[in-house]
């Protein structure tokens, strides 16, 4: 039985199911015939979402900023498994101090335990797969692997970090199955506006310039599709891994080049891009290759999809 079929009528929780990331997920759990229990603010708005990406299931009414909530929403639908992409402070505006907290660390060390509770026995995978992020490296530099320290610089970063831990921590004593997987530059279909390839594609399609950073910083730039088929795929293990999992290509692109390939599939000058005219953000990681030794052990596998075909299906998508 390959990992995909493994899915098929099982029971699966998802939260964070109509994000950017989340709504690969969901659709990629549905292709695989999974019994989908989809957690939403407001089922209305997710559900008009989804049905128009072809993804069925159960809606699960939620606050997640309430304590507690985790255990309720576990309870109610009984899964063989739960997928957790809720997340906040990657948007710039998302600085809410104790609902980074509550969202990014609470509600999954609180998941952990819920998860573990609810193990079913005839499923041989994970408990919980948490979508951790880089941004829990922070300062770390140099190449990046599981046991690098973290030196997180940021909000989101340090409140990411938690939740991971919480994760690892309930691994390690037993708790649950589960795995923490750190996500890189994640690009494609649902970006948000003002991100790098939404702000090439509007480019394209207006046919003005844009202005840039100078775009020297390196990046793993990685595919969404490829991001939740990896996220489904560390589901899938039976094995514990009692660390966190670098998910990302382990081949790093500096912004220039990204933009630069990018552009030329999209069909803008390359002279419409206006390297060096941003200030580049102090903030910003400074890192060397990604180290997805872990993920290749641990799956026998790598995200493949290159820069200029997730382009392609980006466009094709929107």
């Amino acid at each position: 039985m390959t990992w995909r079929a493994g899915y098929r009528d099982r029971r699966v929780l998802l939260l964070g199911g109509s994000g950017f990331i989340g709504r690969w997920v969901a659709r990629h759990l549905a292709a695989a015939g999974a019994d989908l229990h989809l957690v939403a603010r407001d089922p209305a708005r997710a559900e008009a979402l989804w049905a128009g990406l072809g993804i069925r299931g159960a809606p699960i009414t939620a606050d997640l900023s309430r304590p507690g909530i985790a255990a309720e929403i576990v309870q109610a639908a009984r899964p063989c498994i739960t997928f957790n992409l809720a997340g906040y402070g990657i948007d710039p505006l998302e600085r809410d101090a104790a609902r980074a907290e509550r969202i990014n660390h609470r509600l999954v060390a609180e998941l952990a335990r819920a998860a573990g509770g609810q193990r079913d026995p005839e499923w041989a995978g994970q408990d919980l797969v948490h979508a951790g992020s880089a941004a829990e490296y922070g300062a770390a530099g140099g190449t990046l692997a599981e046991d690098t320290h973290p030196q997180p610089t940021s909000l989101y970063g340090r409140t990411k970090l938690a939740g991971t831990e919480a994760v690892v921590a309930a691994t390690g004593e037993g708790l649950l199955r589960g795995v923490a997987a750190r996500l890189f530059t994640v690009y494609g279909p649902g970006e948000r506006a003002g991100r790098l390839l939404p702000s090439l594609i509007e480019a394209a399609r207006s046919r003005t310039e844009l202005p840039l950073t100078a775009g020297t910083q390196r990046r793993d730039f990685t595919y969404v599709e490829d991001v939740a088929e990896g996220l489904l795929r560390l589901g899938a293990l039976a094995e514990s891994t009692e660390t966190p999992v670098n998910l990302a290509t382990g081949r790093l692109e500096t912004v220039r080049r990204f933009a630069e390939r990018a552009a030329v599939v999209l069909g803008l000058p390359v002279e419409r891009l206006r390297f060096g005219v941003l200030p580049g953000r102090q903030d910003e990681m400074v890192h060397e290759e990604v180290s997805v030794v872990r993920l290749r052990e641990l799956c026998g596998w790598l995200p493949g999809t290159s820069i200029e075909e997730g382009v392609r299906r980006t466009i094709e998508t929107a």
